[in-house]
């Protein structure tokens, strides 16, 4: 099985976890594919496509059997031949504080670096005494730049840094913060309909994980959000076999902002949530962060 991945040390990193579990399913042998994608390129593509496009590309084209992404990268929205066939067992969703022991813990004006417009939305809601910086390149560049002393302090994904072996310089999860639809999670794309889709859903995918990306997925279609507006998502599994839909909507200079949670069954929560949200002034947030962040 030929398994696409973007090159980067976490992209790899993740398309090597799902291919020892591959493995350890009984597959006979895996072939890692690296492939540049736009974003990659840093090309100004004002969509989460430019991180999958040319996986979806390879995957069409015969290159690749399966693509694996990081679920909060993928489009809500897929081609009419793919899929997302599998989720693995989802890995810590939260964000984290690097530099700091806690968002509590940092003094007034600190600088804290973010290349996510959601995070640097919920720090400033949070925090208004702040300076909130953007700060762009991987995880090991974004660290380097907080040793170098360019930011006091840095938010990331929790799982990112667990992935790489770098989860002793987070100082803490941010517990109130509510994480990107997706975070935490791998996604597994294939053509509809093919072995290759059999075989991941199959052997990889994990049922509560993937319905809990699915209900996130499916609220932020509902509201009509873009990767470009600070939209939050995060759905837990209970006992009794519902989930807990969690949502955050928000201005990017955090003056306003909507949260709600709902509680239901995994095909509904993300619609209901999402109608509610709409109803209390979502899609008029929504509409004027878009008006922001295109200025």
């Amino acid at each position: 099985m030929r398994i696409g991945t973007r090159a980067s040390a976490l992209a790899l990193a993740q398309a090597r976890w799902v291919a020892e579990r591959l493995l350890a399913a009984g597959i006979d042998s895996i072939e890692i594919v690296e492939i540049t994608t736009l974003g990659d390129r840093g090309a100004a593509v004002r969509d989460k496509s430019r991180w999958v496009s040319e996986l979806e590309r390879a995957l069409l084209d015969g290159r690749i059997d399966v693509a694996v992404h990081s679920a909060k990268d993928v489009p809500t929205e897929l081609g009419d031949e793919l899929a997302l066939v599998a989720v693995p067992p989802r890995a810590d969703a939260r964000d984290a504080v690097c530099g700091a022991d806690g968002l509590a813990s940092l003094p007034a004006g600190a600088r804290v670096g973010t290349s996510s417009v959601r995070r640097a939305a919920q720090l400033r809601a949070a925090r208004e005494d702040l300076r909130v910086l953007e700060l762009r390149g991987n995880v090991d560049t974004r660290l380097r730049k907080l040793a170098e002393g360019q930011v006091d302090a840095l938010v990331l994904a929790l799982a990112g840094l667990q992935r790489l072996g770098r989860a002793d310089e987070a100082g803490g999860p941010i517990d109130e913060f509510v994480p990107a639809a997706g975070q935490g999670a791998l996604a597994l794309e294939a053509l509809r309909g093919s072995e290759a889709a059999r075989v991941a859903a199959e052997r990889v995918d994990d049922r509560d994980a993937s319905a809990s990306v699915a209900a996130e997925r499916a609220l932020v279609h509902a509201l009509g959000a873009s990767c470009h507006t600070p939209v939050g998502a995060h759905a837990v599994q209970l006992d009794d076999g519902s989930l807990r839909l969690s949502a955050w909507v928000g201005l990017p200079d955090g003056s306003a902002w909507l949260s709600d949670q709902v509680t239901g069954a995994a095909a509904a929560v993300g619609p209901r949530c999402a109608e509610r949200m709409i109803a209390a002034g979502a899609a008029d947030l929504l509409a004027r962060a878009e008006a922001v962040l295109a200025t």
